[in-house]
């Protein structure tokens, strides 16, 4: 266990933002989940620019790698221009 008063602080702020990213990161995987399982051109494409914005958020606070981020946006636009 931690003794110094800045470390105890330290642990309550990183099990909070560990908590807040997990959040995102899971609303998003969802998004992309469902945005993945479209069968229609037009809820997809209706779609695509909120998930994309999603995966930039997540990239900008490196909650995933900005690499990760590129080829998610890659793959999905190409998912739904195949539809």
């Amino acid at each position: 266990m931690a003794n110094h008063k800045s470390a105890l602080k330290r642990i309550r702020q990183s099990e909070k933002r560990r908590i807040h990213n997990k959040y995102y990161h899971k609303t998003t995987r969802n998004a992309i989940a469902k945005l993945r399982t479209a069968t229609e051109k037009a809820p997809a494409v209706e779609s695509l620019p909120k998930v994309v914005s999603m995966i930039d958020k997540l990239a900008k606070k490196n909650i995933i790698h900005s690499n990760k981020a590129a080829n998610l946006k890659s793959k999905l636009t190409k998912f739904v221009n195949s539809l």
